[in-house]
């Protein structure tokens, strides 16, 4: 299979800039992934399609205050720094730009001298890692203050709220880039599903580089996937152990959460406690191996991510999708619209 198999014409008109409010007002296209029929709701008219016994899995990652702009001690320059995942003894491993002046040995200070860091090695990928001259939980106080949401690339507008870009059951720091499928949910509605009888739980993902990074092969199977951390406690891993021998779906909110579950049943042959890294790459003619639904927004073309809802929902049930939802002008990426895949 190509990475051009998986192309499609988005006029620009169409990228979210800005969130829907309330969040859960956005749009939902329901997928059936059997017969290709396609509905189109509301956000909050996802209740119409869930069953009691039925389990949602969300992403409680929270995302960091990732973008800082360091002064080179040297000249003066001003470097900007993606920070994507924390390391040992204070050491993360960051984007630069421009990196030619992020070279090993350089210091940089931030904040006018709240914190510096000295850059101590470069990855194959020509990612930075940097470590900070701080104790390691002050980091996160430190990038509260000095910190900027790191927005994807494609959302020019400023965000006026950072909670916009930030689930309502966000809990453990450590994400460059937001699971954006859960940005849809409120606290209301959450409330309201597990009212009807669907149990809800939580994994974390922290997502770094390797949900964004473009597939620059020709042939999608020689694509390589950059690691991201996740966990999975026991509790809910019992959850879903329960609602699988019940009978119940096992709907997964959003590409991070699925890609925590299947990493973990094909690791493990079932869903139990676990902590690791994962570089999963999913794609069609994957068999998928807890999930069974997936809630998800609509993904850039020939990304990793729209290889995944189509490994799940069937290729031309996916590509059909995209045209249809581009004909129906939905909102597109991070803030755009939703799709139930079930």
């Amino acid at each position: 299979m190509q990475t051009s198999d998986f192309f499609y014409e988005l006029p620009q008109k169409l990228i979210a800039q800005t969130p829907i409010e309330p969040r859960d007002a956005s749009r939902l296209m329901v997928l059936d992934k059997e017969s290709g029929k396609i509905e189109h709701r509301v956000f909050r008219d996802l209740t119409d399609y869930l069953n009691p016994g039925d389990c949602l899995v969300l992403n409680d990652t929270r995302v960091i205050p990732a973008r800082i702009y360091g002064v080179k001690k040297e000249t003066g320059a001003v470097v900007e720094f993606l920070l994507l995942k924390q390391k040992e003894n204070n050491v993360w491993e960051c984007l630069c730009k421009p990196g030619k002046r992020a070279k090993i040995g350089t210091e940089f200070v931030f904040g006018e001298g709240l914190v510096d860091c000295t850059v101590c090695d470069i990855t194959e990928d020509g990612n930075r890692l940097i470590q900070f001259n701080c104790d390691s939980k002050e980091i996160y106080n430190i990038l509260d203050r000095i910190g900027k949401m790191p927005l994807p690339p494609y959302i020019t507008a400023e965000l006026e709220n950072g909670e916009r870009y930030q689930t309502v059951y966000s809990r453990e720091l450590g994400s460059a880039a937001a699971p954006t499928a859960g940005l849809h949910f409120t606290e209301e509605l959450l409330e309201k599903i597990m009212n009807m009888g669907v149990k809800v739980c939580y994994v974390t993902l922290h997502v770094g580089l390797g949900t964004f990074r473009p597939v620059k092969v020709d042939d999608v199977t020689k694509h390589k996937m950059h690691s991201e951390h996740y966990h999975i406690s026991k509790e809910t891993a019992s959850v879903i152990n329960e609602v699988k021998k019940n009978g119940g779906r096992i709907i997964s909110v959003g590409t991070t959460s699925t890609r925590t579950l299947e990493s973990v049943a094909t690791k493990h042959g079932c869903i139990c406690e676990d902590e690791g890294d994962t570089s999963i790459f999913i794609y069609p003619g994957y068999n998928f191996k807890c999930v069974d639904a997936l809630i998800t927004n609509f993904h850039l073309p020939e990304s990793t991510l729209i290889m995944l809802v189509s490994a799940l929902a069937g290729y031309d049930n996916i590509m059909n999708a995209y045209r249809v939802a581009v004909n129906e002008k939905y909102r597109f990426f991070s803030f755009g619209d939703a799709m139930f895949i079930r």
